[in-house]
């Protein structure tokens, strides 16, 4: 059997890590192929550095300033060659990306099975996230295997018509990821985070979302700022995205405040060691939102829905918007009451046990072999 894994993002090159991974090393003998489309194209090279991955094929579709638009554009002119030249038995792709959209709907029309990892999350919103609920849907229909990272997710893609037979409950690989990495001895990369105070508490802040650019990030922003200046032991780090939208506003903002780390974004060991540093967390991100709970670290969600909602049922994350004295409160909440603060940090994290990936290749195996034995009654 041939799998061809495409990704292009650091975050899908993160959770597809221990996918490719497994099924390189599975007893069967898989041939695992991997495609980046180099959406991200530092950032990804650093991932795949970490991991130890080599890509078979790069489309290398970075530009300056470019559209979701142009990226499925060139995605989709360049990839079906990939395919007719690979004719893989199974195309996989992860979340929500323009990547994950684009190469799903080639593969498909290529005739190839597509499957789906991190499959089923839904906000209900197509502006929220934007355009990744979009993507996800898309691939969805697309899609003959979903891996379906919890139950609630299990439950969407059911109330969407897909059979049950087609979906596997894995766990979210992100977790896998993040396990095998956080335990490795690391020294920081980024110099400024060398010198971190080795007392006082660190909140790590990331923001990026297309919908929060503009008023709800400067009122992020602005509640940050007054953050620090009530707590004198509290020190930020927010690693700045490279989007010039989301640097203009954060520079503007928090820049030259000296218990206020502005940083470039950071390595991906960096980054999760930086996490397990940190007292807590505040972010619009969806993976450090699944992330933070197996590191016992509270997270404070910049955003007014999630497709994630399962953190915020079992208690280890919370919905609190951009609106400045809504992240204040909490914030504040969890630094003065240390049972708040317990609270937030004894669940057990809902996303994921560590062995995801495993469950996908054996799942993918099982649908390998049921298909061979289709084909061979048919004959």
């Amino acid at each position: 059997m041939k799998v061809l894994s495409i990704f292009g993002t650091r975050p899908e090159a993160i959770k597809m890590a221990p996918v490719v991974l497994a099924l390189r090393d599975h007893a069967s003998g898989i041939e695992s192929l991997v495609c980046t489309t180099g959406q991200h194209r530092e950032m990804l090279d650093q991932v795949m550095d970490a991991f130890g991955l080599k890509a078979d094929f790069d489309l290398n579709v970075m530009q300056t300033a470019q559209s979701p638009a142009e990226v499925a554009s060139r995605v989709l002119q360049q990839l079906p060659l990939v395919l007719k030249q690979t004719r893989p038995d199974l195309v996989l792709v992860q979340g929500d990306t323009t990547t994950t959209c684009a190469a799903a709907l080639a593969a498909f029309l290529e005739g190839v099975p597509v499957g789906h990892v991190e499959a089923g999350l839904r906000t209900g919103d197509l502006s929220q996230p934007f355009p990744e609920e979009m993507n996800r849907r898309v691939t969805t229909i697309v899609s003959q295997l979903h891996f379906a990272p919890t139950a609630e997710a299990v439950a969407a893609l059911r109330a969407e018509g897909v059979p049950a037979e087609r979906i596997t409950l894995s766990g979210n690989t992100v977790i896998d990821a993040l396990l095998a990495s956080v335990g490795r001895p690391h020294a920081f990369s980024e110099a400024k985070l060398a010198s971190l105070p080795p007392s006082g508490r660190v909140i790590l802040v990331t923001m990026h979302r297309r919908e929060s650019i503009g008023a709800p990030m400067r009122s992020a922003c602005e509640a940050v700022r007054d953050i620090v200046a009530s707590h004198p032991d509290v020190t930020v780090v927010l690693p700045v995205h490279r989007n010039p939208a989301v640097r203009e506003i954060v520079l503007s903002i928090l820049g030259g405040h000296p218990r206020i780390m502005l940083v470039d974004p950071l390595s991906y060991l960096d980054f999760v060691h930086l996490m397990a540093r940190s007292y807590l967390i505040l972010t619009d991100s969806g993976g450090v939102q699944e992330e933070a709970p197996s590191l016992k670290r509270p997270v404070l969600v910049l955003r007014e829905v999630t497709e994630r909602p399962e953190g915020v049922v079992a208690g280890v994350a919370k919905l609190v918007g951009t609106d400045s004295s809504r992240i204040r409160a909490a914030v504040d909440e969890l630094l003065r009451r240390p049972e708040a603060y317990a609270a937030m940090v004894g669940p057990a994290n809902p996303y994921g046990d560590g062995h995801a990936a495993r469950r996908i290749v054996e799942a993918i195996c099982a649908w390998s072999k049921a298909r061979g034995r289709q084909a061979t009654a048919g004959r």
